[in-house]
């Protein structure tokens, strides 16, 4: 690493919802909304753009655990706010508190533990498993 990011360092990432985005298996009924996995995704990208500046060209990161409450439900159109912040470093493993709001609610809560690899060892990882 270049850098260490620092307990407190905060990222912010906004989207706004489309329909890819949303659940599967909504109808009539069962309104088009934000989908839990979807609503991860972003979290992830928002922990791992608070340590890109912090990376060197041969390393990455990686999720290693992930905590989420999906509070509140959010509609096709609605602008969300993302937000990872570093709570807790432990060697090369980050650890984020996790937020997200859309204009109403805050939406989500949780955590996120990332860690920072190099990307020929997890490639040659990788190809001892590849079928």
């Amino acid at each position: 690493m270049k850098t260490r990011p620092r307990v407190g360092t905060t990222k912010v990432l906004e989207f706004s919802v489309t329909s890819d985005h949303v659940i599967d298996f909504s109808d009539d009924v069962m309104p088009r909304i934000l989908s839990t996995p979807w609503l991860i995704w972003f979290l992830e990208h928002t922990a791992r753009d608070a340590m890109l500046a912090h990376l060197e060209p041969e390393e990455s990161t990686v999720g290693v655990v992930v905590n989420v409450e999906h509070v509140s439900p959010t509609p096709v159109g609605a602008r969300v706010k993302c937000q990872a912040k570093v709570i807790f470093i432990d060697k090369m493993t980050f650890s984020f508190e996790l937020r997200a709001w859309d204009a109403q609610d805050l939406i989500c809560r949780g955590t996120h533990k990332l860690r920072v690899i190099r990307k020929a060892r997890l490639a040659q990882v990788v190809a001892h498993k590849e079928v």
